[in-house]
């Protein structure tokens, strides 16, 4: 890449925060469906996916420290994420009936928006792409920003 075709610095800096949201989820979603602990899992995306190449196509670095805090904040927070996630869903469709890879995207999501000073609409947004990502076809997305928006409503109230 020349530097022509380089990003802008703040580009740069917003790709790199939203490669760090997408690291964040597939993190959780892996440490659910595995059983690894989070320093295993945390050392395994900084050692082998942060700027790895797959195929000739260079995975993007990503903001180290956000991705860590979102990590930790969701493992940490769960129950109270969870809690706030089972609020905005349909009583009959309760988190632990959730798609494993919804879940923890609403468990990253939760713990920007509760433990970060993001705004809302910025978390609302950033997690609907990544639901975009994983479901191209599908209803998710809407879902997820439904979801999100009551999440966000809940946790900062005064955002809206």
């Amino acid at each position: 890449m020349s530097t022509k075709d380089a990003p802008k610095p703040g580009n740069r800096k917003r790709l790199m925060k939203s490669a760090a949201r997408l690291y964040a989820v597939q993190a959780l979603f892996q440490m659910e469906q595995s059983g690894q602990t989070i320093e295993a899992v945390v050392n395994e995306f900084l050692d082998h996916r942060f700027g790895a190449v797959y195929e000739g196509d260079e995975m993007l670095d990503g903001d180290i420290s956000l991705f860590r805090k979102l990590v930790d904040d969701a493992v940490n927070y769960q129950a109270q994420i969870d809690q706030m996630t089972d609020r905005a869903l349909v009583a009959k469709w309760p988190i632990a009936r959730i798609d494993p890879t919804l879940r923890a995207a609403f468990r990253a999501a939760g713990a920007e928006l509760t433990h970060h000073d993001t705004p809302p609409k910025v978390v609302i947004n950033e997690f609907v792409d990544i639901a975009r990502a994983f479901f191209p076809e599908g209803r998710e997305p809407k879902f997820v920003n439904a979801v999100l928006d009551h999440m966000a409503r809940e946790a900062q109230p005064e955002a809206f």
